[in-house]
């Protein structure tokens, strides 16, 4: 397997990358391309790309749709209530999730939305993981329903793109995720709201400091900001800021488990401490959750390079084989926190503005959990065991 290899800025952002060369027939830009894409993925696992298949038109719709959502009452969002079933659709309230131990609760609220299955569907009565109807509030009719899930199939199409780079950079051959990209992929659409930050505590973030569970992620985000990717050798937090019509890709656990480390799960917040609400559309592809994930041949060794903060040579592959459903239900089953007496207060009414002033999490030491979030602690946020 060939592996490009180059020395690394560490403070440097991540790049911004014109998708269109992928697909065009000039071979010098398409190598550069997807070298890149590939050095972005050993550095600190992100990117952005621009000129890619999902128009302009259809970015505004969706981040409009998403406005439209969460402006609603709360109590016509509850109605779409994430725990009200266990194939992971519908809206989580505000503060349901801490992804960073020692933060406070992640003042977001968001909707879940994937492939639209109904409850007689094979796969549904199957149990394949991530499978069900969608719950879309009928406050906002057939036209939100429709603008989310034109959305969510330009995006999958994007995702299938995507890990052909991926597997191009890796010395694959183009078609090597095919499979598992095509066959019963499992996907998630989440639109997210993130009310301006109160500066009441170190703790409070918009979203924790966290590495994504499965695949890959395709995000898109507003003018707003607050995203923050981190550089593990140093510690700093990068900003990584909007670009019109650009998406934020980055690698999850998945790829750098099936990698061995050779691609990196970053790590990466966002702290939305501006007066403006902010809004972002990441979607999570997993591919087929059935498969069995094994660490990718060629993979087997790391090796102590100056381009990858991986640590001392390894010689054999660090991870066993396990299927995606179990290793995708695992990690994100330990970042839901149970609700508190405050999150509950939400059902019963109480203002954006109160829930984000009230302590979500009693008891924990400042101290300790600030320091959790500099430098070398931060890599205990890491959820996948050997």
């Amino acid at each position: 397997m060939h592996l490009v290899r180059t020395a690394l800025n560490a403070t440097e952002k991540p790049p911004i990358l014109d998708f269109s060369a992928f697909r065009e027939s000039d071979s010098r830009a398409r190598t550069e391309l997807i070298e890149a894409i590939n050095r972005a993925c050993r550095d600190k696992g992100f990117f952005q790309l621009k000129n890619t298949n999902v128009s302009i038109e259809l970015q505004s719709k969706i981040l409009q749709a998403s406005r439209d959502f969460f402006n609603l009452p709360l109590e016509e969002k509850m109605k779409c209530d994430l725990n009200s079933n266990n194939y992971h659709r519908g809206y989580e309230r505000l503060q349901a999730q801490r992804l960073e131990p020692g933060a406070e609760s992640d003042t977001k609220e968001a909707i879940y939305i994937g492939e639209d299955l109904p409850l007689n569907h094979p796969r549904v009565l199957a149990g394949e993981y991530n499978c069900g109807p969608n719950l879309y509030p009928q406050a906002l009719g057939k036209a939100f329903q429709d603008v989310c899930i034109e959305y969510y199939y330009a995006v999958r199409s994007l995702a299938v793109e995507v890990m052909k780079v991926l597997a191009l950079g890796l010395g694959l051959e183009e078609d090597y995720f095919d499979d598992f990209s095509n066959d019963r992929p499992s996907s998630t659409l989440r639109l997210i709201h993130y009310p301006p930050t109160p500066k009441t505590s170190p703790l409070v973030r918009g979203v924790s400091a966290h590495r994504d569970f499965g695949c890959v992620t395709i995000l898109l985000q507003d003018e707003v900001g607050g995203l923050q990717v981190q550089d593990e050798r140093t510690g700093e937090w990068i900003d990584i800021e909007p670009t019109s019509g650009a998406f934020v890709i980055n690698i999850g656990n998945t790829m750098m488990r099936w990698t061995n480390h050779h691609f990196t799960s970053g790590i990466h917040r966002v702290m939305n401490f501006t007066s403006k609400d902010r809004y972002s559309v990441p979607f999570f592809f997993n591919g087929n959750a059935e498969k069995v994930i094994s660490v990718i041949s060629g993979c087997e060794e790391r090796r102590d390079t100056s381009d990858r903060p991986f640590g001392p040579p390894i010689k054999e592959s660090k991870y066993k084989p396990i299927k995606l459903r179990d290793y995708l239900k695992e990690q994100f089953e330990a970042s839901y926190i149970p609700a508190s007496i405050e999150a509950n207060s939400a059902y019963h009414g109480d203002s954006m503005e109160t829930l984000l002033a009230m302590p979500s999490s009693p008891g924990i030491n400042d101290a300790e959990a600030v320091e959790s979030n500099e430098g070398e602690a931060m890599n205990d946020i890491e959820m996948d065991d050997p």
